[in-house]
């Protein structure tokens, strides 16, 4: 009996189409299409855009430069999806323009709590620990 195997992380394919969609978005945003109040004068990056395995949905996680605002952003951005997927699709040449949705990035917080707790007092009194039992 043969078991299905599923791979453990994206696809070649999802990642290297997830990575057409973020240059796209990063270009759009760099030329300022968007015309909403909530995006004027904001710089947004675009860290990750991840497919799902049939590339009909790319989750895009943007952050604006700084952190702040980030929910209305998104928010504008989600408004504007339909018009965004529009100005990208002749850029990304597949055969359907997969349908975007924006959320806010938290990679730097999650990394910033990791460091926080990497640098508290317990943490260096378990290490302080784990160096004076090495030295038997």
């Amino acid at each position: 009996m043969k078991k299905d195997h599923k791979p453990a992380g994206p696809s070649q394919r999802m990642l290297r189409v997830g990575e057409l969609v973020r240059h796209a978005l990063a270009a759009l945003f760099a030329r300022g299409e968007i015309e909403d109040e909530a995006l004027r004068g904001a710089v947004v990056t675009v860290p990750e855009v991840r497919m799902t395995p049939d590339l009909k949905i790319a989750n895009a996680y943007v952050m604006p430069l700084g952190g702040t605002h980030a929910e209305e952003i998104v928010a504008a951005l989600n408004r504007h999806r339909k018009f965004i997927r529009g100005r990208i699709a002749p850029q990304i040449d597949l055969k359907y323009a997969p349908e975007i949705r924006f959320f806010v990035d938290d990679t730097f917080e999650e990394a910033g709590r990791i460091d926080a707790l990497l640098r508290s007092d317990r943490v260096k009194r378990d290490l302080d620990d784990d160096a004076g039992t090495d030295e038997d």
